[in-house]
C-alpha cells in the first residue's frame, strides 16, 4: 500500500514520539491523583503537574498561575466566553463582540449567550479575512463587556491584528479573549506582552494528544467558574487533571516553540510549492491574505471553479492524500463554509474550495505528489461536472 500523505494538520496532528514518551509514565507508573498530596504517589503527581504548568508558562510568556488546564480548546472557549460574559454582566455590561469567521466553539457559545439575554455584535471581515480595527472601534459601547477575536483562522489561515484589537477593546473598558487554537505552536504567542485577558489553546493542534487544552487567564481577571465540583485548578475548574495529557501538551509546546522558526520555513515552502502550481491552473482562486506573512505558514485554501470539493476529496483519498473542505468541526454539513461566505465567495465557489494544511511529517515529495493528484482530480471532476 502506498504511503498516506496527511495534509489536514489544521484538523489534528500526529503525536510526536518525544511527546508520547513524556506521557507514558503517567499511565502505569506515576499514576497518582495530583489532589492526593498526603502520600508520595499523589505528591509526585502534583509536582509533575506543577512542572508542566511552569513549562507551559515559559513557552507562552505568562505566569504559571495564569495557566488553567481544560479538556480541549472548545471547553476553553466556552469557559472564557460564558464565564467572562456572566462576570461582566454583573457590572451592567451585557454587550459582546466577536467576528463573523470565528470557530463554531465561539459562534455557538455566543448564540447560547444571546439566549440568556446578551446582545452580540458580529463584525464583518474584508476579502482576505481581516477584522478591521475601525469596525471594532465603531462597535464598542459603554456596556461592552467582552471582545473575542481569533488569533488565526482555521480555514484560510488569516492572522488577525489581535494586539491592536486588544488595545482598542481595553481602551473602552472591555476584556479581550482570543481563540489561539490554530496559532499556538505555529506562530509566536507571548501572552503577557500581547496584553490579552484570556486565551484558548488545544494540544492536538501542535503534535500533542487529543483531549487536553488550556485557558490562559490574566492575573486579576476572574471569569465565572464554568465547571462546578472539586477544588482542582485553584478552585476555578473542577475535575481531576488529565496528567498524562498535560505532560504531553507541555512537551509538545516546548518542542513547537523551540523549533518554530525552522518549522515555519519548511511548512511555508511546502504551501508555496502547491500554491504556485494551482495558480497556474484554470479558474483558481487562493483564499486568505495575499501577503503570506499574514497567513499561517502551513495553510492553503483554494477554490477550483466548477469542481465541487467533496468530489475532489474523494479522488485525493483514492490517491492516498488526506485533505479537507474546511473545518473538521463542520464536517457533514451541506452548508458552505461561513468563513468563505464572509470573505465574499459565492455559495457555488465556496462549495468548490479545498483546504490543505501541512505539518512536521510532510516532505517536498508530498507537495509534488499533491500537485500531481490535484491536476488529475480537478480535471476529472470538471469533466464530469454539469456546471463546468
Amino acid at each position: 500500500m502506498n504511503r498516506i500523505i496527511y495534509a489536514d494538520n489544521a484538523a489534528t496532528t500526529p503525536v510526536l514520539p518525544e511527546v508520547l514518551q513524556a506521557m507514558t509514565p503517567f499511565y502505569c507508573e506515576s499514576y497518582g491523583n495530583p489532589s492526593s498530596i498526603f502520600y508520595s504517589v499523589g505528591a509526585d503527581a502534583r509536582r509533575a503537574l506543577d512542572e508542566a504548568r511552569r513549562s507551559m508558562a515559559d513557552s507562552l510568556g505568562c505566569l504559571p498561575e495564569e495557566v488553567y488546564f481544560t479538556s480541549c480548546g472548545t471547553e476553553a472557549d466556552n469557559w472564557a466566553l460564558k464565564g467572562a460574559a456572566r462576570r461582566m454582566a454583573r457590572q451592567g455590561k451585557k454587550h459582546l463582540i466577536t467576528s463573523s469567521i470565528e470557530h463554531h466553539a465561539v459562534l455557538h457559545s455566543m448564540k447560547a449567550l444571546e439566549r440568556e439575554g446578551f446582545e452580540v455584535t458580529y463584525l464583518p471581515v474584508d476579502g482576505q479575512g481581516f477584522v478591521r480595527p475601525r469596525d471594532l472601534e465603531d462597535a464598542l459601547r459603554p456596556d461592552t463587556g467582552l471582545v473575542s477575536i481569533m488569533f488565526a483562522n482555521n480555514e484560510i489561515g488569516t492572522i488577525e491584528p489581535v494586539e491592536q484589537l486588544c488595545a482598542i477593546a481595553h481602551s473602552h473598558g472591555a476584556w479581550f479573549h482570543t481563540d489561539a487554537v490554530q496559532a499556538v505552536g505555529a506562530v509566536p504567542v507571548r501572552f503577557g506582552q500581547m496584553g490579552f485577558d484570556l486565551l484558548s489553546l488545544s494540544a492536538h493542534k501542535f503534535n500533542g494528544p487529543k483531549g487536553v487544552g488550556a485557558l490562559l487567564v490574566r492575573k486579576g481577571v476572574l471569569p465565572d467558574v464554568f465547571l462546578d465540583g472539586g477544588g482542582q485548578e485553584r478552585g476555578r475548574r473542577a475535575g481531576t487533571e488529565n496528567l498524562a495529557g498535560i505532560a504531553g501538551m507541555a512537551k509538545a509546546l516546548e518542542l513547537a516553540v523551540t523549533g518554530m522558526e525552522e518549522k515555519s520555513r519548511r511548512l511555508a515552502a511546502l504551501r508555496d510549492t502547491v500554491q504556485r502550481h494551482v495558480q497556474a491552473m484554470e479558474q483558481v482562486k487562493v483564499n486568505g491574505p495575499e501577503d503570506p506573512a499574514f497567513r499561517l505558514p502551513g495553510t492553503l485554501n483554494v477554490s477550483f471553479a466548477g469542481a465541487e470539493s467533496e468530489s475532489i476529496l474523494l479522488f485525493l483519498d483514492m490517491a492516498g492524500i488526506c485533505a479537507s473542505s474546511g473545518s473538521a468541526c463542520a464536517s457533514g454539513s451541506l452548508d458552505p463554509s461561513h468563513v468563505l461566505l464572509a470573505i465574499g465567495l459565492s455559495h457555488a465557489l465556496a462549495n468548490c474550495s479545498l483546504r490543505l494544511s501541512f505539518g512536521v511529517q510532510n516532505t517536498p515529495e508530498d507537495a509534488q505528489a499533491i500537485c500531481r493528484a490535484l491536476d488529475s482530480a480537478v480535471a476529472e471532476v470538471r469533466r464530469r461536472s454539469a456546471i463546468w
